[in-house]
Order: structure tokens, then sequence, then C-alpha cells
């Protein structure tokens, strides 16, 4: 038989589980694929037989430098590693392999990035099989219409931030990369093509892990609300950590179990869980409709595992895809000290504006300057009362079009800064302790989100696209 008239881990997977017989053992391999997966943990998940293996692998939390860069935010040794690790896996068992928000962000660079690092391990291993693809990036005339037509909605409008505007046609066509979020149907297009590996652009981590389930017939809310858990690997558990977790799906329920036997899954941490990105814990709105979770249950079956059900799932009329999208402002370079004499830490927010006044005569613009003084409020707003009065620490950005100036900006304002006088000063000698030098630091290109919307009257199929690719390195091998 050719490789090509071979059955794939998928084919076989739909061919022989039968819902009702036996429970699908699912295995969560890893929360961030390329951060590090726990080998002792996952050789335990493997040990119990999944019937397929599933990874996130991106997110848009680290924010919009690696949409708009097209960057992977982990290390490509790291991600190599990993990757290694479930290919082998998934080959060995043959079973299917599922990653999610490949290379971060799920834009076509990191897809790409992804597939041939991918393949790297696969020809590094002799290994023959078929991959599938699902690209998420967003073409710029779909939404430009969708604007004309008041189809993009901006998310959270009574969230805690601001949201973003509706952008104008012209900066939507500025954007870097605009990737939309593939969802559950998506996902099943893409393993109706019966692959071995699945490898997604950005998507809903949910899909990872609902998708085959639903194909085989189990219940959508059940999927749904077992893929929201799992996709974190044992963050739902006591500790929380990043060990491969195996949920087995029942037709009226699912099992939770970390592959740690020091994390536990228990009702109260796994019932939590239902915080974690959520706004709402309630209800968690999906491409294809909303998973309500007023009637979960959580059932301790001993201090290990816990037993969920009662889920339930309202498919919407038509998908809505969120999309987001970067656009490149220009250079940063960062300063970074520490002020430690209180008259200074007591008038600091004046001396700051004092000293930007200076810097922006001696050094030509167009550039601007955000400080965060850690001790009185970078991470969050604190009373008078509870700020440092004793040490504070200085992360001052320079943002302008280019690295030169910003780092120009941020070495002047730095030195100007350092001599200060202000009344009451004892020192002459300096303001500003520094762990290093040089204390300012070039620090990558600058995006910021332009798109964070809700993209409806779009069909999925108008925005993802799936392809096959067939290796086979035995041959090479040989």
């Amino acid at each position: 038989m050719t490789n090509a008239h071979k059955p794939t881990a998928v084919s076989r997977l739909l061919a022989s589980h039968v819902p009702g017989m036996e429970r699908l053992r699912v295995l969560s391999a890893s929360g961030q694929l390329g951060f590090g997966i726990v080998q002792e943990s996952l050789a335990r998940g493997l040990q119990r037989k999944p019937h397929f293996i599933g990874c996130d692998m991106g997110s848009i939390d680290p924010g919009p430098f690696y949409l708009g860069s097209g960057q992977m935010a982990a290390p490509k040794d790291m991600v190599l590693r990993d990757l290694e690790l479930v290919l082998l896996a998934a080959r060995q068992l043959d079973v299917p392999l599922i990653i999610g928000s490949a290379g971060t962000a799920g834009a076509k660079p990191q897809l790409e990035a992804t597939l041939a690092l991918l393949q790297e391990v696969a020809q590094k291993h002799g290994l023959s099989f078929s991959v599938a693809t699902v690209s998420s990036d967003v073409p710029r005339q779909i939404l430009i219409q969708a604007v004309q037509d008041g189809r993009l909605k901006s998310l959270d409008p009574e969230g805690v931030a601001l949201p973003l505007p509706v952008p104008h046609p012209s900066q939507i066509e500025c954007a870097t990369h605009i990737v939309a979020q593939c969802g559950t149907h998506t996902f099943m297009q893409a393993l109706a093509q019966q692959p071995d590996v699945l490898i997604a652009g950005r998507s809903c981590d949910t899909a990872i892990f609902a998708a085959l389930p639903q194909m085989l017939g189990y219940d959508p809310a059940l999927s749904l609300h077992m893929a929201k858990i799992i996709e974190c690997t044992s963050l739902c558990c006591t500790p929380g950590g990043r060990d491969a977790i195996l949920a087995e799906l029942g037709l009226s329920d699912f099992i939770l179990e970390s592959m740690n036997p020091n994390s536990h899954a228990t009702p109260a941490s796994v019932a939590a869980h239902a915080l974690y990105e959520q706004a709402d814990p309630w209800v968690v709105e999906e491409p294809e409709g909303t998973l309500h979770l007023h009637h979960a249950k959580y059932t301790a079956i001993d201090a290990h595992r816990t037993q969920v059900s009662g889920a339930q799932f309202v498919p919407r009329l038509a998908p809505t895809l969120k999309v987001e999208g970067a656009v490149h402002t220009g250079s940063r370079a960062v300063l970074l000290a520490g002020v430690a004499d209180p008259r200074m830490i007591e008038m600091l927010p004046d001396a700051l504006q004092v000293v930007l006044e200076r810097v922006q005569k001696l050094v030509p613009g167009p550039w601007s300057m955000v400080p965060h003084v850690y001790g009185q409020g970078a991470v969050r707003s604190l009373p008078p009362a509870h700020r440092s009065l004793h040490e504070i620490g200085l992360v001052i950005e320079f943002l302008a079009p280019t690295a030169n100036l910003a780092k120009t900006a941020a070495s002047v304002f730095k030195q100007n800064l350092l001599h200060f006088g202000f009344p009451g000063r004892l020192s002459t000698g300096g303001n500003l302790a520094f762990a290093f030098t040089p204390s300012e630091i070039e620090a990558n290109e600058c995006y910021q989100f332009m798109l964070y919307h809700q993209l409806v009257g779009v069909s999925p199929q108008e925005v993802f696209g799936i392809e096959m690719h067939a290796w086979n390195f035995e041959e090479a091998m040989a």
C-alpha cells in the first residue's frame, strides 16, 4: 500500500471510535507550545493511550508586537523541542496531533514558520504523514466592506478597557497583519480532509479540543466545556501548572485528571477556571454560538480527579468572528533606573515633566515619553498612603519613528534626570541608581492594536483557507 492510500490518524479515529463504547481520551500536552512541555507528565499521559493530542500554541495576551511583527514569542529552540516531543508521541501512537494559534498570533509568517519547524522534525526522524493547515489571515477587502456596511463591531463596549473604535478603511490598509479566530466549524472542515496532523493559524482555544469529539458525535456543550478547561493543561488544578492533563469524555460528562500526581483537579479549582479570561463565568461566547455554564456540575471522583457535567450550548444563526489587527507605530527605547531619595520620590511627577520639556528642546521630535513608576502605581492605582516612600523603580518608554531617535531621546533624558536639581537635594552626584550600563536599551519595533473587533455577516469559508501537505521522509532515510 502506498503512503497516499494509507489510512491517516484522523481517518482511523473516525472509523473506529464509537461513543458510548468507551470514553474518548483527550490529552492536552501544552497550554502554549514552545515554553517547555514537562516530559514526565507527558509520558504519563501517553501511557494512558489518548485518542488524540492537542496543543495550544498562541494567544493575543502578549500584546500587539507578535501579531504586528509576525515573530514568535517562544524561543525557536524550545519550539523545536516541544514540537519534537508531541509529534513523535502522536506518530508513535498513530493518533491525530492538533495545534492551534500557530507561532503565537497565528498570522501567515508564524503559521509558515511553525510548519517549517515541524517539517524539520519530521525530516530528522524520517517520518511520513499528512498535514492540514488552516490560514487565518483576513483579506482586507472583506473588512473594508464590513466597515462600509456596519458589520464590524467594537468588542467590550461595557468592559474595563476602552473599546477600540471601528477603523477607517485607510487604517485597515496600513495594518501589518490581520487575523480572525477560527472556531470549531473550521477545524471540522480541516479534519474532514483526514490528515494526521492539523496546524491552524489564529484560532479559538476550544476548537483545538472540541472539533474531533463533535465529529465523532459527542455533545457540543460537553466538548466545548471540556476544551475550555483543558486548553491551559493543568492550570485548572491545585496547585496549577503546565503539566499535561487528560480528559475522558463520555456521553453525559467528562473527567479531568492532571498527569502530575501532585496537581489535583478539584471541583473548586475546576469550577474556578470558568473565570479564566472571562468577564462572565457563566457564559462563553464561541463563533458558532454560546456555551452556558449556569447548570454545570462539578463532582469529586477522588482527591485527584473531578467529573464535570451540565453545560448547555445554544447555536447562533450565523457564525461571528473575532478579528485582531496590529499596526506599526515606530521604535521603542527604554530607560531603566531606580530612585531612593525620598525628596526626589515626592516630587518625581513634576521632575519628569520639567525634564521632558527640557529634552524636547534639545532633541527635536517627533518622539514621546511614557513613564512607568513602580512603587507608585505602575501596576495598579495606589492611594498615596500605600505608595513607596523609600524606593521606586523607573521604566520609561521613548517612542519615535526610528530606533536611533528613540534611544537618543532616552539617553539625553537619562542624563538630565540624573542631574536634575530640586529644592532640598543632598547629593549632586546623581538622582538615579542603575542596575547595569547602558541603562537605556533598544526595545524592538512598536505596534499597537488597530483591530480588536467582532465581524458579522461573513462566512468562515470566505476567510479561512485549508491546505493539505504530504511528507514522506522514510524513503530519504532509507
